[in-house]
This record gives structure tokens, C-alpha cells and sequence, in this order.
């Protein structure tokens, strides 16, 4: 990638922590207790990581609901950055891409409850609540900011393609500085949806295991701004860019994966072409590692396929965030970030460990998940993100 695009330290909100910081003690500590049971609409019971509705304020937005008061939340976290590009570069020229897959479920059942019981909706209820694209427009509406405003939704690789569309728009001259990230939230809408699937575990998720289950999906947020050239806001020591991205589109069905792991793999070297790098140069691989018997078994194939005899360290983060859905990428991306600031920091980092049973399943390639207090030196990350339809995405950012 003939480009130097920088990324800011992410403003960052889930159920296991309030910004980067916190959720990086919290993956270290390995700590599941904010994941607890929900009940859902139908009665039925889920385990989800969701954020409690009483410790968010509410949003300055037209709407006021969760997922934009979640949204709100992690941009304060960049405000300073956000306020300096725009400064910087004028408003016309800041451009928003935002992944999310939640269209105001949240008040959308709600008036449509109100209106089979009286046969009118409420006067507060909108359309407009219901558009993808309220997540971009609600930022761009709070910052004044003029420039392109995109909602992308590919399911769990909604806020990964964000962010390479991010890169797209600074690179072909479009914006001189994006808003990119992820925002999604564990609706009711959501968990019924999923459990229709038989996707959602009965105990809390245990990825690559022989005993999984499925999923456990989770509340999430996390934005960066992304420039072409350092902003001086960012207060930190080193510069961390985004140095290469593939996709692929397996096609393969409506909701499984390829089970050969063929575009996921596709994804992974496209991301390395990308970047001009090889394999052995990545110090550490976020797996997409969402504990569904389809996705680990065609995700452990395509690593192994693309790295070889190199045992990369590698883990999944979702047994301590739950399944972020469009915000997992731009999570995930950010805990990659965190790993290679404190690799500066403090001359290495302790990776975050692989929770889940340690009970392998030997159809599956034996991959190098990263065990509680692994150290290493990590100035290249690799994280996927694997989405219904096979909508693979691999982002590489490193210093």
C-alpha cells in the first residue's frame, strides 16, 4: 500500500470496558462477569455482554437511544482529534465511515408494538430512526463535519470494511482525514435473530474448542480518526499506521462460510500483498474466532494455510467482549493498537490470552493460541473479520 495512512488512539466502549485501557486490564484479568444472562422478548434466555442502559447518558442527537448513546460516548474519547482534523482540513474535507448493522431496532419495535395495539405510531417514531445511516449522520451532524458520511453494513466485517474505505477516501484524494469505525449493539432483534440460526451458545462462548457451542454476542464501539499525516492531538509517542487490507467474497451462502476457508485465506494474503509483507512479519493475529463450528474450523484451515509452519501467536477476544457484530473489526483493531503501544512502551506486551476450554478439537489444524502471560514484541498485528455471505476483510497496522 503506496500510502501513509495513520490511525489515532481509538475511542473505545463495550461491556468489558469504558475505553482501551480498561478493556485491556479486562482481557488480561480474564474476567467474564459482565457477561450475564438476558431475556429476551420471547422469553427466552441468552448469555450477552451487553452495557447497562443506566450507566450511558443521554445522546445530543435527534434520537436519543443506546446504540447513539454508545456511539456518543466513544467519540468524546477522540473529540480532541476530530475537532483538530477539522480545524485542520476544513469541514468539507472530513469524512465519516462508520460500520453497523443495527438500524434502530430498539425504537423501531417499540412503535411497531404501539401501533398493532392502537393502530398508530407514536408521535416521537421516525423512519428516519430506522436508516443505516443515522450512525454517520448523528456524528456529522455533532462535529459540523461536511464531507462524505457512509454506514457500511456487511454484517461482522461491517466496521473492518469502514475502516478500508476510510483508507480508500484519503488515498483517491476524497477527504484529507475520516471518522472510521464501528458501533452495534446485542438487540433483542439480534439475539432472536442469531438463536434462529443456532448460533447462539448456551453457555458463554468457547471459541476453537471441541465443546463449542456458538456465539455470545456483545455491545461495542470503537472509532479512530484516520489521517494522512500524524495530528498532534493524538499525545502519543509513536505513530501507528494502517499498512495493508484485503477482502474477498466467498459467495458460498446466505449465512455459512466457505467451509474450505479459500476466502478467508484470500482475505489474509491480500491484506499481506497489501502491506508488502510476509507471514513471518506478523507478530500477533486477532482471529475472528466467533466459537460457530463453521467459521473456527474454516478460519484455523485458511491460518494455517497462509502462515505455514510459522505459528504466529494467536487468539480470539470475544470470550471477554462477546460478539460485537459491525463493531467487532474496529474493536478488535484497536486491541492490535494497544498491543504495539505498550510493545514501545515497555519493550514488549503481554498478548491477551485465548479463553476458552483448552480442549482441542483434533479435526481442526493446531494453531499457536496465545496462553495467559505469553509476552512478545508486536510491531505488526493482523486481524480478521469474517461476515455472513463470506464478506471476508484482514486489516495489518503496525508502527
Amino acid at each position: 500500500m503506496n500510502a501513509d495512512i495513520f490511525l489515532s488512539k481509538p475511542g473505545v466502549l463495550c461491556s468489558a470496558g469504558t475505553s482501551l485501557d480498561s478493556l485491556w486490564e479486562t482481557l488480561h484479568t480474564k474476567s467474564q462477569a459482565h457477561i450475564k444472562k438476558t431475556t429476551a422478548m420471547t422469553g427466552n434466555e441468552y448469555f450477552a455482554a451487553r452495557i447497562p442502559d443506566e450507566t450511558l447518558k443521554p445522546a445530543t442527537g435527534r434520537y436519543d437511544m443506546k446504540i447513539i448513546r454508545m456511539e456518543e460516548t466513544a467519540l468524546l474519547q477522540i473529540e480532541k482529534q476530530i475537532l483538530e482534523a477539522k480545524e485542520k482540513y476544513g469541514a468539507e474535507r472530513v469524512a465519516l465511515c462508520i460500520g453497523s448493522c443495527d438500524n434502530g431496532t430498539q425504537f423501531s419495535i417499540a412503535g411497531h408494538k404501539e401501533y398493532f395495539a392502537n393502530g398508530n405510531f407514536p408521535e416521537s417514531y421516525s423512519l428516519e430512526m430506522q436508516g443505516a445511516d443515522y450512525v454517520a449522520t448523528f456524528a456529522a451532524e455533532k462535529y459540523g463535519l461536511k464531507g462524505p458520511a457512509v454506514t457500511m453494513s456487511t454484517a461482522c466485517s461491517s466496521s473492518a470494511c469502514a475502516i478500508i474505505k476510510a483508507a480508500e477516501l484519503l488515498m483517491g484524494g476524497a477527504a484529507d482525514a475520516v471518522i472510521a469505525g464501528g458501533i452495534d449493539i446485542a438487540s433483542d432483534t439480534t439475539l432472536v435473530g442469531f438463536n434462529s440460526l443456532g448460533a447462539v451458545s448456551e453457555t458463554i462462548t468457547n471459541p476453537f474448542s471441541k465443546n463449542r457451542h456458538g456465539i455470545t454476542l456483545g455491545d461495542g464501539a470503537a472509532f479512530f480518526v484516520i489521517t494522512k499525516e500524524p495530528l498532534s492531538s493524538n499525545d502519543c509517542k509513536i505513530d501507528i499506521k494502517l499498512l495493508g487490507f484485503g477482502e474477498s467474497a466467498d459467495a458460498y451462502h446466505m449465512t455459512s462460510p466457505d467451509p474450505s476457508g479459500d476466502g478467508a485465506r484470500k482475505s489474509m494474503e491480500r491484506a499481506l500483498k497489501s502491506a508488502g509483507l510476509s507471514a513471518s512479519n506478523i507478530d500477533y493475529v486477532n482471529l475472528h474466532g466467533t466459537g460457530t463450528k463453521f467459521n473456527d474450523s474454516m478460519e484455523s484451515k485458511a491460518l494455517d494455510a497462509v502462515f505455514k509452519d510459522y505459528k504466529v501467536p494467536a487468539g480470539t477476544t470475544k470470550a471477554t467482549t462477546g460478539h460485537t457484530l459491525g463493531a467487532a473489526a474496529a474493536l478488535e483493531l484497536a486491541i492490535c493498537w494497544k498491543a504495539i503501544y505498550e510493545t514501545f512502551e515497555k519493550g514488549k506486551t503481554v498478548l491477551p490470552p485465548q479463553i476458552w476450554d483448552g480442549v482441542l478439537d483434533e479435526e481442526l489444524p493446531v494453531l499457536n493460541f496465545i496462553k495467559d502471560g505469553t509476552e512478545a514484541k508486536v510491531n505488526t498485528c493482523l486481524s480478521n473479520s469474517f461476515a455472513f455471505g463470506g464478506a471476508n476483510a484482514t486489516l495489518i497496522i503496525g508502527k
